[in-house]
């Protein structure tokens, strides 16, 4: 997995340890293809991609068009969170409002990517985890380059909405610690049980669909 400079350049630190490069904005794309090219397709196996909306309207597109051009057959995940989220929150042409603001012409990520020539291109809801890996594996057994556009609004965002506080239900909790591979800030390991920080606890509900015993529910369970 070839990552690029980003809120996702966290994804290289544990626990999720999902990304083997980082070099500058942009180099995602490139590298990847390029590692594909210099090893050959049974040596890099499929090539993936990382890279965010905004980051890949500054520098991302011509890598992908390179790939497209020599016929690679990497992947491209584009993590679009409707913002340029590491920076500061500032709008790029894919939001469709300046930097003040104000509306404007929006980039439709979609139609770019197929206009450059990418045949096999969606638009995914990550929060949906099995459609998601579904979708990931699809992809990565195409032997032709492809496109999955990663769409959800950066939590940070004051118009995000999401469901009530969870916490864990220690009666149930196995301390499998599945839950801490998310890399969720609100959940703590605090060595002798796993618990939900109420006051960093956005309501993703990401971490139920994870744990396979039912533990974890709206706030007001028992995780005292």
């Amino acid at each position: 997995v070839f990552g690029d400079i980003g809120c996702y350049t966290l994804g290289a630190l544990a626990p999720l340890e999902s990304m083997n490069t980082c070099v500058c904005m942009g180099a995602s794309v490139g590298v990847a293809h390029g590692m594909e090219k210099a090893l050959g397709k049974e040596k890099s196996r499929k090539s993936v991609a990382v890279i965010g909306d905004s980051t890949f309207i500054h520098s991302g597109i011509t890598g992908l068009i390179d790939m497209v051009y020599n016929k690679g057959t990497g992947t491209v995940i584009i993590l679009d969170n409707s913002i340029t989220g590491m920076t500061g929150h500032q709008h790029n042409p894919a939001t469709g409002f300046t930097i003040k603001g104000e509306p404007t012409k929006q980039v439709d990520l979609l139609k770019l990517c197929q206009a450059i020539g990418i045949d096999r291109v969606r638009v995914c809801d990550p929060f949906d985890l099995a459609g998601f890996e579904k979708a990931v594996r699809e992809e990565i057994e195409a032997d032709e380059p492809s496109v999955i556009i990663a769409q959800r609004p950066c939590a940070l965002l004051k118009n995000v909405k999401f469901g009530p506080i969870l916490s864990i239900d220690q009666d149930k909790c196995t301390k499998c610690r599945m839950c801490m591979r998310l890399g969720c800030p609100a959940i703590v390991d605090r060595g002798d049980h796993i618990e939900i920080n109420p006051t960093q606890c956005v309501g993703c509900d990401l971490c139920t669909k994870v744990c396979r015993f039912g533990a974890i529910g709206k706030a007001g369970g028992k995780d005292e």
